[in-house]
């Protein structure tokens, strides 16, 4: 069958309808009248009590809980990622008292409860009154009263810190698992060691694997520092229960830690997403798609997201 001869002319063009989607739209109305029904809710019931929460929101006892729950999810984090690293290395090492170590370590911290491991740090005195830096069945060179050593802080980052690494070394370990074996023989063919392939090669690769659960963990640790009440320690919910034990304004109280919390989680979020598509960027299946209120607005366009 013969081609049609190219003329060169530019194509007529032509009035293409789009789909229409008029089930979108239904979804959109009925959206739209409970949202307006619950904005109703919010703004009428005075139940609620705005006014308590606009006057707690910045007060002194909340913000101090607040910061103290930022710095328990930051410092534990932290000591959860070092150590969910190395216990990942261990237990992957092909040193079997390495791996036995760390698969010990994670039997033990993964199946007792995170409370009951809190209570532990805490009560450590009971078990040991002194802690000491010398030579086993010899001197002593240092002694310490666990009591003095122990303060409540540290039991909450001891308790909240160690729990993560049992968790972070699982995630460390499959995104370590999910690069090809190949690029640690080729990284070892070009005269690199053990710890530079992982340095360098492995955990780059990784990182894709091991953002998203991570963002998970630290949102959750945000809400887990919650526990630390069990021991004495003040965080942001801690904060607001003990107000609402005194003027019982529980409502709105819980509606500002709840604010509060929400806050943080979104920016949390963010921030991963932004991390997420670093270490994404010219992999098939990364984070790329665009934001929700993005995609509202292409939809109500009619644009194409990217």
């Amino acid at each position: 069958m013969a081609e049609p001869a190219t003329t060169g002319a530019r194509p007529e063009p032509r009035d293409a309808i789009g789909v229409r989607h008029p089930g979108r739209w239904v979804a959109i109305a009925v959206l739209a009248v409970l949202g307006a029904m619950l904005v109703n809710s919010l703004l009428t019931n005075e139940n609620f009590g705005w006014p308590v929460v606009a006057q707690y929101l910045f007060a002194g006892p909340v913000l101090n809980g607040l910061a103290n729950t930022l710095v328990l999810t930051v410092l534990s984090m932290l000591i959860g990622i070092v150590g969910g690293i190395g216990l990942a290395v261990m237990r992957l090492s092909p040193n079997p008292v390495l791996s036995g170590v760390s698969g010990v370590y994670l039997w033990l911290f993964r199946g007792t409860p995170l409370i009951a491991q809190l209570l532990f740090w805490s009560f450590l005195s009971s078990l040991y009154p002194n802690l000491s830096l010398g030579i086993p069945f010899g001197p002593e060179f240092v002694v310490f009263d666990t009591n003095s050593l122990i303060t409540p802080f540290l039991a909450c980052l001891l308790g909240l810190g160690l729990n993560e690494a049992a968790y972070m070394a699982e995630i460390v370990r499959g995104g370590i698992q999910s690069v090809d074996q190949g690029q640690s023989e080729a990284a070892g063919a070009l005269g690199m060691t053990r710890a530079q392939t992982l340095r360098r090669v492995v955990l780059p690769q990784a990182m894709r694997v091991i953002i998203p659960p991570t963002g998970n963990e630290t949102i959750g640790m945000l809400k887990t520092t919650s526990l630390v009440v069990v021991i004495g320690y003040t965080d942001l919910l801690t904060s607001v229960q003990r107000i609402y034990s005194t003027n019982f304004q529980t409502i709105p109280l819980l509606i500002v830690a709840a604010a509060w919390y929400l806050l943080l989680t979104s920016l949390l979020t963010a921030g991963q997403r932004v991390v997420e598509r670093r270490y994404g960027r010219g992999v098939a299946g990364a984070v790329t798609e665009a934001t929700p209120l993005v995609r509202l607005f292409s939809f109500r366009t009619g644009g194409k997201t990217s």
